[in-house]
């Protein structure tokens, strides 16, 4: 597998793309965590990552998607989001961001923002309806950008979820845009229980190999939003079955199979709770992650994000609070206690929408990642170096 893989990387894409990947991605991505363990050693929680949500338009409507679309659209300044990636890579060496919606590819300034940051590498979370040949043109003109296209099972299923028409064709004319552009990309997928049978395959990876995925990021499915679709959420024994499928897989098949729930052991993680990331809606607001959708500050308070996110008390006691209730997901595992704690700090409410919270305190709870005595670790020595190198417990479970 190792061999193929590495074949697959020197020979599929650029090798101008390949050489920004691997200084922007893999040796500034391991000095960012490398930068983040210090600072978590000396009390400080600013993350190594950033998510950001750069626009609230979206061209489809999917089941629990936490985005709704404003009137007018709430988005990002060029100029404010400039400010934010020159003091994050300035202050805590951190070169990833990864480019929200909304649909990402309806922010106007993309290109240009993506442009004026070279040294630094970005990963854009697309459905792919918009990503054609000159879109893909331009990311490999660009280089130091990697598409993530999301693939929500076979045609009708992602029509279904999606609430849209051809999705998954258009997501299959951008596989094949970004592979005539020799671009390094992935797919995403989130997985419920109406597709899992469709995507924890291997006829699947066959397939996104041979359409030119150089890497696959599988995602739960959160029942959250305007349309929650709570009997889509997957049981224990599905999360069992992902998990095994991804262990199994690594060694057997040439693509990069990510996920953001287990470290090297088998034990739950949650991002946020671990402070390794955090999110920036498309307001400013400082979010503990994309589907959270509530904040206590917000980057139009006049402080620097790198303050703002050290001496947040929100984003304190939200650690705390998430990583109290166990190592999975606080949204999916305890959505009571979730709203507790956010009615308690008086936490504004940035969805966008009439009342975020009543939303959460509608939920039930799911079965989460979080399962004590069935961990699952690594086999592959790759997977368990990258795991503990770049992703793994930085003591916020104590």
């Amino acid at each position: 597998m190792i061999m193929t893989m590495t074949k697959r990387m020197l020979l599929e894409p650029d090798k101008r793309l390949l050489a920004r990947f691997a200084v922007n991605f893999a040796w500034h991505g391991r000095r960012a965590m490398a930068e983040f363990r210090r600072r978590t050693r000396r009390g400080l929680r600013s993350p190594a990552f950033l998510f950001i949500s750069l626009t609230d338009r979206c061209n489809l409507h999917c089941q629990g998607c936490w985005v709704t679309p404003c009137d007018p659209a709430r988005e990002w300044p060029p100029e404010k989001l400039d400010a934010v990636i020159n003091e994050y890579k300035q202050t805590n060496r951190s070169r990833f961001f990864g480019l929200l919606g909304g649909e990402p590819l309806l922010y106007p300034h993309l290109m240009e923002v993506i442009a004026r940051h070279p040294d630094c590498y970005f990963q854009v979370l697309t459905n792919g309806t918009l990503l054609d040949d000159a879109v893909a043109r331009d990311f490999r003109r660009l280089g130091n950008v990697t598409p993530l296209i999301s693939v929500e099972g076979n045609p009708a299923e992602s029509d279904r979820r999606r609430g849209g028409q051809n999705v998954h064709r258009s997501a299959m004319e951008a596989l094949a845009a970004c592979r005539r552009h020799r671009l390094i990309f992935g797919v995403a997928a989130s997985i419920c229980r109406t597709n899992i049978d469709d995507l924890v395959r291997e006829d699947f990876l066959r397939d996104m190999i041979a359409r030119g995925a150089l890497y696959l990021w599988y995602y739960i499915y959160r029942p959250v939003g305007p349309r929650p679709a709570p009997e889509l959420a997957l049981r224990e024994q599905d999360i069992l079955r992902l998990r095994r499928f991804l262990v199994d897989a690594r060694p057997r098949f040439p693509i990069m199979l990510i996920d953001a729930y287990w470290d090297a052991d088998g034990r739950a993680l949650c991002p946020a709770a671990e402070g390794i990331s955090h999110h920036l809606g498309p307001g400013g607001d400082l979010e503990p992650c994309p589907p959270i959708q509530f904040s206590g500050e917000n980057l139009a308070d006049g402080s620097d994000i790198n303050r703002l996110f050290q001496q947040s008390q929100f984003l304190h006691q939200f650690r705390e609070t998430a990583a109290a209730q166990g190592r999975g997901c606080i949204l999916l595992e305890n959505p009571l206690v979730l709203h507790d704690f956010l009615k308690r700090t008086q936490a504004r409410d940035t969805t966008g929408r009439a009342d975020g919270l009543r939303e959460i305190a509608a939920m039930r709870a799911c079965a989460g990642h979080d399962l004590p005595g069935r961990e699952i670790p690594e086999r592959h020595w790759l997977y368990r170096f990258a795991k503990q190198n770049w992703f793994f417990g930085f003591g916020a479970y104590g």
